[in-house]
């Protein structure tokens, strides 16, 4: 039977590096084809894209009465998005940080990070809070439009890849989009299912699962979407993937768990698993945002070794302090 669950790892694995390809692919060419810049497009489609693996995840999570995994997976999945997924795509290829769009976009992920943080301090995630978490992602989504309405950054044809199509037909730009969801949504289910059933048989906690292999598991279509968009030059893609993915699991995947099941959370969630998010999230806004370069923020390898390194670091204590 273990074998079957590994059989199911690596074939998850497979086929999300293809799925997020899809997915990517078909996102940019309904960008090229609507007019719409490649910031939103990373910070909407493909955001909450490449999140729908957590949202699935964390309700069913949440309908079957382990809401460890659920919220586990929701802030496992932001600290593996900014150790892991930048870390390694800077590692390969370094970011650089310029779009004015993107600039304005961090300081609203921290408030989103910071905000989330208010419902678990009474040591009760209620349904109520779970629903507001839901409304403010309607805002977010509502200021997002408002935002690029009103500042129209346009568009240029030149920034995209040759491999990127700029002459697909819009029809088939949404058939290739929705295609690379499904593969990204089953395949994230393949190795999550695997990945848990390992899991549990060593004896870690639902909150260690969601945290370490679901919380990794679900993130890998971030991981292939960004380093696929910083191999085509998208540097911009590539981090706002990131910073649309974290916004979504705070409010759409964490708001979703809530609403379906009020759960008092493990005392883990708000002394050590909270205040590593927002300390990534900071890190994160610092290397972004370069206060002191007016050329902008650049994410170099050492800096994405140091995420990698960070990021390794806490899954194991994690681990560790599962047996302790």
């Amino acid at each position: 039977m273990e074998t079957v669950f590994v059989a199911a790892v690596l074939a998850g694995f497979t086929l999300l590096i293809w799925g997020a390809h899809l997915f990517v692919v078909g996102a940019a060419a309904t960008a090229h084809d609507l007019g719409v810049s490649h910031i939103l497009i990373g910070i909407t489609i493909v955001g909450f894209g490449t999140s729908a693996p957590e949202l699935l995840v964390s309700a069913d999570a949440s309908l079957q009465g382990v809401p460890g995994i659920a919220i586990g997976n929701a802030l496992g999945s932001n600290i593996a998005n900014i150790g892991l997924i930048l870390g390694i795509t800077a590692l390969i290829m370094p970011l650089s940080v310029t779009s004015l769009t993107l600039r304005r976009e961090m300081p609203v992920l921290l408030a989103i990070t910071m905000l989330s943080l208010l419902p678990f301090l009474d040591g009760y995630f209620s349904r109520i809070e779970g629903l507001a978490l839901l409304g403010g992602l309607a805002l977010m989504l509502v200021w997002l439009i408002r935002s690029e309405a009103i500042n129209k950054p346009g568009f240029d044809p030149e920034v995209f890849d040759e491999e990127i199509p700029s002459d697909m037909a819009l029809p088939k730009a949404l058939a290739l989009t929705g295609f690379g969801l499904l593969v990204l949504l089953g395949s994230s289910h393949m190795l999550v299912w695997g990945a848990q059933n390992i899991a549990q048989a060593l004896g870690v906690s639902e909150l260690v699962i969601g945290l370490t292999v679901i919380a990794i598991g679900t993130s890998l279509p971030e991981l292939a979407a960004s380093l696929t968009a910083a191999m085509k030059n998208q540097h911009d893609l590539a981090i706002g993937n990131v910073i649309g993915s974290n916004m979504y699991n705070l409010l759409a995947v964490m708001g979703t768990a809530g609403a379906i099941a009020p759960t008092h959370p493990d005392p883990a969630v708000l002394q050590r698993d909270f205040p590593v998010m927002i300390g990534m999230t900071v890190i994160l806004f610092a290397m972004a945002y370069s206060l002191n370069d007016e050329k902008g923020g650049r994410i170099s390898r050492v800096e994405g070794g140091a995420l990698v390194a960070a990021f390794i670091g806490y899954q194991v204590y994690v681990i560790m302090d599962n047996f302790l």
